[in-house]
């Protein structure tokens, strides 16, 4: 087998991979390095989690070693997933001298400016923040030696060939390109034409293969069956689940239905601040939140090693899409699962996205006669005859908590008969028991247990 001793990396590199626990390269790792840290320019072409963000850094710190000024510059298509990348550095940079500077929107321009003009070896950086750094003179990119354009296909499929055409004017044209994608068609196969002369190919699995190991079904289901159908498979494990929906107000109706239901969640999407986004994507990685629910745009930077399901609420509108989805579960070594939800109309979506893996994803019978469904759409039903019922609870009920929100500390004791709290506990991660007053509660009610710029 192929170690990271045989990549042509340095002893001081190779015991730095030792104490972070890396024991064997991933295959887009053993085939990318070696020609990354010879100087060629390399298109690597690898379903998400298979490790090719390590197949980039490790070359380009192994390089950055021991000199001075900025060598380096990786692009990525979202602030999330540029934090992430930067990690890297953070975790194999300071044993060699190597630092890094971070440069997304969300942040103050101020400090990022200040760690520019150090000029510290690599900079990572979202295309639309770089560009606001260059109009205002805080960056000079001519001494870039590497280039790496990570997630190459969604930064194009956002809208960001502008902004990567304007930022690669201001590089040397004799550089190193290192570019990095889960598909070359396309678009961003005539882009890699153009601008990665004589690559290295490193295709581990074919453009639009999905993990390996990620089980996959669909569930063909009517659009009012989907929330009833996902509480039923929420409570079916206890499993850490990312939840993926098309638009951001999806995105906060489900976290609002799946906290009213007693499951904790959080959301991640772009009307969030970036201490906000931080802190779900914090709280999801620790386990302090059981489910995460997110649009595309943002959850391109998760990187989360122990999700145990994907469900795509809503299909997405681009097939390529679904790849990068998928691949948020399986990682590396894991198994995992990966539940799609087709609406009728969904039909031409989902045939796109059969046609773009090769295969015909497996159908499952909706669980209508789950216990968990039935309540829940018993529930809805009984909303819709009496509007006044919210989440389960009257207007009235709703008026007492608001009232006791409001009381003084010393006047807040329940009321006798009011209804008891039904958000989701903070600390529920996965695999940690709900209250058992709740799970009890639970079981009593029939419930078991244009041109985009990313800143």
């Amino acid at each position: 087998m192929t170690n990271f001793a045989s990549l042509g990396l340095s002893s001081e590199l190779l015991r730095s991979l030792e104490r972070a626990g890396y024991q064997q390269p991933t295959p887009i790792q053993s085939q990318a390095i070696p020609p990354a840290l010879a100087g060629r320019n390399v298109i690597g072409c690898a379903a998400t989690g298979t490790g090719k963000t390590a197949a980039f850094m490790l070359p380009l710190i192994e390089r950055a070693a021991g000199r001075k000024g900025t060598s380096a510059l990786v692009l990525a298509p979202t602030r999330e997933l540029a934090q992430q990348i930067a990690e890297y550095v953070d975790t194999f940079g300071p044993a060699h001298g190597v630092r890094g500077a971070v440069v997304v929107g969300g942040l103050g321009m101020g400090p990022q400016a200040a760690a520019l003009r150090e000029k510290r070896h690599l900079i990572v950086a979202t295309p639309g923040r770089l560009i606001d750094h260059l109009d205002q003179k805080n960056v000079d990119l001519s001494s870039i030696e590497t280039l790496v354009l990570d997630e190459a296909d969604r930064m194009l499929d956002m809208g960001f060939r502008p902004q990567l055409e304007r930022i690669l004017s201001r590089l040397p044209r004799r550089r190193q390109t290192l570019l990095f994608s889960a598909t070359m068609a396309g678009e961003v196969a005539q882009f890699a034409r153009r601008y990665v002369p004589d690559p290295v190919q490193v295709e581990i699995h074919r453009s639009g293969t999905t993990a390996e190991r990620a089980e996959q079904r669909v569930f063909k289901v009517e659009r009012h069956e989907k929330a009833p159908l996902l509480l039923a498979l929420l409570h079916r494990d206890e499993e850490t689940t990312l939840v993926f929906v098309r638009t951001k107000h999806r995105a906060d109706k489900i976290f609002r239905f799946l906290e009213n239901a007693g499951i904790s969640a959080t959301r991640l999407h772009g009307d969030r601040s970036q201490s906000q986004r931080r802190h779900s994507l914090d709280g999801f990685k620790s386990g302090k939140y059981r489910v995460l629910v997110a649009t595309d745009v943002a959850a391109r930077g998760i990187d989360v090693e122990e999700i145990g399901h994907v469900i795509n609420f809503d299909l997405p509108g681009e097939p390529e899409d679904y790849v990068h989805r998928i691949g948020r579960t399986a990682r590396n070594a894991a198994s995992g699962r990966a539940t799609s939800f087709a609406e009728p109309d969904d039909r031409d979506e989902l045939l796109a996205i059969e046609k773009l893996i090769g295969w015909q994803l497996p159908r499952e019978a909706v669980p209508r006669e789950d216990p968990v469904f039935v309540a829940e759409m018993e529930r809805r039903k009984a909303q819709e005859r009496d509007p006044g019922i919210h989440g389960g609870r009257t207007r009235a009920q709703l008026e007492v908590q608001r009232e006791r929100a409001q009381a003084p500390a010393q006047q807040k004791a329940a009321p006798r008969g009011a209804a008891p709290h039904r958000g989701g506990r903070p600390g529920a991660g996965a695999g940690q028991q709900p209250p058992r007053g709740r799970r009890s509660a639970a079981r009593g009610a029939g419930r078991r247990p244009g041109a985009a710029r990313s800143r």
